[in-house]
C-alpha cells in the first residue's frame, strides 16, 4: 500500500509539475505578435542593437516595400553607419544594417525616410517585371535594409550569421509592416548599379525562396 501511495504522489507531483511547464510553453509569443509590439522586444534568434525603439507601428511610415542593400565597409562598418544614420535619420543610408557577425542595428525611428535608392531608375527588365518597380519602389516607399562587410571583394557574399540573421528580420520587417513576400527587392533589380556584381541579389532571393 505504501508502495502505491508513493507511486501516486510521484505521479501527482509529476502532472502537478507538468501543468505549470506547458502553458508557461505555450504563452510564449510568436514571431506575428513581437513583430507588432513597440519598445525593444527581443526577437528569438535575432541579436538587435536598438538605436532607434520601435513605436506603434499603427503610426509608422506606410512602408510597402523592403529593399536589400550591400556595402563595400568592411567588417566591423555596419555599426558605424547605424550610428551616423541614427543622428542624421535622412541622411544616404538605410532604416536597418546588418553586421558581418549577423549583428542587426535599428537605426532609424520608422516614421522617417532615409536617403536610399537611386530613384528606381531600372526599366530594362533584366532581372524582374520593372514595370512595377520604375521610379516606384523608392525611398518614400521601401524600407531599406543593409548588410556590411564586402570589402574590398565587392563579389563576396553575406556570412553565414547574416545570413541567418536575414531568415528571421524579413519574417520581422514583412510580418511588421504588411509586406508581401514579391515586395522584397534586391537593390541591382530597381536601379542601375555597380557592373562589378549584383548588389542585393543573392539575399533577396533566398527571401522569395524561403517564402511564408
Amino acid at each position: 500500500m505504501n508502495l502505491r501511495l508513493a507511486a501516486a504522489a510521484l505521479v501527482g507531483a509529476f502532472t502537478f509539475s507538468l501543468a505549470f511547464v506547458v502553458p508557461a510553453s505555450a504563452q510564449t509569443p510568436d514571431l506575428a505578435t513581437i513583430a507588432r509590439a513597440s519598445g525593444t522586444p527581443d526577437i528569438p534568434g535575432l541579436k538587435v542593437v536598438w538605436l532607434a525603439p520601435w513605436g506603434d507601428v499603427a503610426k509608422s511610415h506606410p512602408w510597402r516595400n523592403i529593399i536589400v542593400h550591400e556595402t563595400e565597409g568592411p567588417s566591423g562598418s555596419a555599426r558605424g553607419g547605424a550610428q551616423e544614420q541614427n543622428k542624421n535619420p535622412t541622411r544616404r543610408g538605410v532604416m536597418v544594417w546588418v553586421e558581418t557577425d549577423g549583428t542587426v542595428y535599428w537605426a532609424v525611428a520608422e516614421n522617417l525616410v532615409p536617403t536610399h535608392t537611386d530613384g528606381a531608375d531600372r526599366n530594362d527588365n533584366k532581372y524582374i517585371d520593372n514595370s512595377k518597380t520604375y521610379h516606384q519602389v523608392n525611398k518614400d516607399t521601401s524600407i531599406g535594409v543593409e548588410f556590411a562587410g564586402n570589402y574590398p571583394d565587392v563579389t563576396r557574399g553575406a556570412t553565414e550569421a547574416q545570413v541567418a540573421a536575414w531568415r528571421i528580420l524579413v519574417k520581422v520587417l514583412r510580418a511588421r509592416y504588411g509586406i508581401p513576400l514579391e515586395r522584397v527587392y534586391a537593390h541591382n533589380w530597381i536601379d542601375f548599379k555597380d557592373a562589378r556584381y549584383c548588389e542585393g541579389c543573392a539575399l533577396a532571393k533566398l527571401a522569395r525562396e524561403w517564402g511564408e
